[in-house]
C-alpha cells in the first residue's frame, strides 16, 4: 500500500496527536485573569519580594497558572504597580482555585508574616479574559 492510500484510509483524528486534542479542548475553556495590585506607598518591593518566594508557588499548588508579571517603567505606576495574568481552565475553576489559595493556612501565614508592618496592597482590579480566535497561542 503506498503512502497516499494508507493516509487516505485514516481517520483525521488518527492523525492529530493526543496531546493536541486535549490542548484545544482545554484553550476552549481557559481563562485568563488580568490583575493589578496597586500597593501602599513603598510596600511594592515587600509585595514582589512575597510573589517572588511564596505566592507564585502557592499559585501553581492550587491550579492556577502563572503567565505573566510586569512592572511598571513610567510614573505615576512606577514602584506601586504589579500588573499580572494568570490563568484557569474555566471560571468556575477560577472560582474553586481563588476559594483553595484563599483557605490554604500555609498561604494565610504568608500575608500574615508579610503584612506585619501594614498591608501591602491598597487596591486590586481583577478582569477574566479569553484569547480571541485571531490571537497566538500562550505558552
Amino acid at each position: 500500500m503506498n503512502r497516499r492510500t494508507l493516509l487516505q484510509s485514516l481517520p483525521v483524528a488518527a492523525l492529530l496527536p493526543t496531546a493536541a486534542g486535549a490542548d484545544a479542548a482545554e484553550s476552549a475553556t481557559t481563562v485568563y485573569e488580568f490583575r493589578v495590585y496597586h500597593t501602599f506607598e513603598g510596600k511594592l518591593d515587600d509585595l514582589l519580594r512575597r510573589f517572588r518566594e511564596h505566592t507564585m508557588q502557592l499559585f501553581e499548588k492550587h491550579g492556577i497558572k502563572n503567565v505573566a508579571y510586569w512592572i511598571p517603567t513610567d510614573d505615576p505606576l512606577k514602584g506601586k504597580t504589579l500588573f499580572y495574568i494568570i490563568a484557569h481552565p474555566s471560571r468556575e475553576a477560577a472560582t474553586a482555585n481563588w476559594k483553595a489559595f484563599r483557605d490554604d493556612p500555609e498561604w494565610q501565614s504568608v500575608q500574615q508574616k508579610s503584612e506585619a508592618n501594614g498591608k501591602l496592597v491598597e487596591k486590586v482590579e481583577s478582569t477574566f479574559l479569553t484569547l480571541s480566535d485571531f490571537s497566538p497561542p500562550l505558552p
